[in-house]
């Protein structure tokens, strides 16, 4: 039985990936912050289709709970008859409304920060150990890091901090190679998902001018990406590591 745990586990990219990973036998571990409901919902989903599942707290914003985050991972894994960990995909994340550079407070500097790459770094730290030789990670990023997408003023924190991901990628998948151990980015174009306050369910009007800038004519969808880390994350790409794939449908051609 192969196993992995998904941070933001209870929405999204996250559940999506949770629910593609179950699909294909593996046993998933999601954690939740904030939306308990959404995590039992996505092992709910998982279970009735015969896979299995647990939801975990975890706020990757707070270094101090991983310590105890990996023990109650540990314990799960115990009830699985298992002591390791096969995959784990880095995902949990917070949106930011436009803010312009001078406009920028260091109270939002450090929130995207501790989100989106001091907390994904130690907790991948953190869990290491658990991870089993020849084993992978992913980290969800974002088009918004990528050389090739126009920048859109108002987002030069958040970009930073998912472009500072893709760099940690490339040196961990060196550094981890001598385990045999794959680390990757998935770099998602616009995505229906929670962040932004579901920014796209409040306000549909959003979505035909960023559909018009998109080759294939929409908005990415949780289970695009969720496929698309999947694989990666899968022995079907057991010859990819240190590589950020662009998954957004063609924005910004």
């Amino acid at each position: 039985m192969q196993t992995a745990v998904i941070t933001g586990g209870s929405s999204g990219i996250g559940q999506s990936a949770a629910v593609e990973l179950a699909k294909r036998g593996v046993s998933v571990i999601v954690s939740y912050h904030g939306n308990p409901d959404g995590g039992l919902e996505t092992v709910e989903r998982i279970t009735k289709d015969g896979g299995t599942a647990v939801a975990l707290p975890l706020d990757v914003g707070r270094t101090g709970t991983f310590a105890s985050f990996k023990d109650a991972v540990a314990d799960v894994l115990r009830d699985w008859d298992r002591t390791s960990l096969d995959y784990l995909l880095n995902n949990a994340g917070v949106g930011q409304q436009p803010v312009m550079f001078e406009d920028t407070t260091e109270s939002l500097f450090d929130q995207m920060l501790g989100v989106h790459l001091k907390g994904p770094y130690f907790l991948t730290q953190t869990l290491l150990p658990l991870i089993a030789n020849g084993g992978a990670i992913v980290y969800t990023s974002s088009t918004s890091a990528l050389p090739n997408t126009h920048p859109e003023p108002g987002y030069s924190v958040y970009a930073s901090m998912k472009g500072a991901q893709l760099v940690l990628v490339r040196y961990l998948a060196k550094e981890l190679s001598s385990r045999g151990i794959r680390v990757n980015a998935v770099a998602p174009g616009v995505t229906r998902t929670r962040l932004g306050d579901d920014a796209f369910a409040r306000y549909p009007e959003l979505i035909p001018p960023i559909a018009a800038r998109t080759a294939l004519g929409r908005i990415g969808e949780p289970d695009d990406l969720g496929k698309v880390i999947a694989f990666l994350l899968s022995p079907d790409a057991t010859s990819i590591t240190a590589q950020t794939l662009e998954a957004s449908g063609g924005y910004d051609l």
